[in-house]
């Protein structure tokens, strides 16, 4: 297993367990080619931090590598309306961009 990866588990359930960690550990799982793995992280960052925009970005991009588009979107739709309300403008571009990229490819 990856140094990284298992480094960042060690650290789950512990006292610094939280959005950050469960974001690094998806992260982490992501570069690894484990979108599953990464997917089921950024959602725990996502429910332990709802408006953590990167988190609500990942997790469109994981849950869209797992051709999961309908899912993906949601996400991409949760993660602008988070990033618009905290005023995260760049995040929230991004994610118009990539859901626009996936209602394009569910409607054709």
């Amino acid at each position: 297993m990856n140094p990284r990866i298992e480094s960042l588990e060690k650290m789950l359930g512990g006292p610094r367990d939280g959005a950050l960690l469960r974001f690094s550990l998806g992260n982490e799982y992501l570069k690894a080619g484990d979108v599953a793995k990464a997917g089921d992280c950024f959602r725990a960052a996502v429910d332990r931090d709802p408006a953590y925009s990167a988190a609500w970005k990942a997790l469109g991009k994981a849950l869209g590598e797992a051709g999961m588009h309908a899912e993906a979107l949601a996400a991409y739709e949760k993660g602008i309306a988070v990033a618009e309300a905290r005023g995260d403008i760049q995040a929230a571009r991004e994610m118009t961009v990539f859901a626009r990229r996936i209602r394009t490819a569910l409607a054709g």
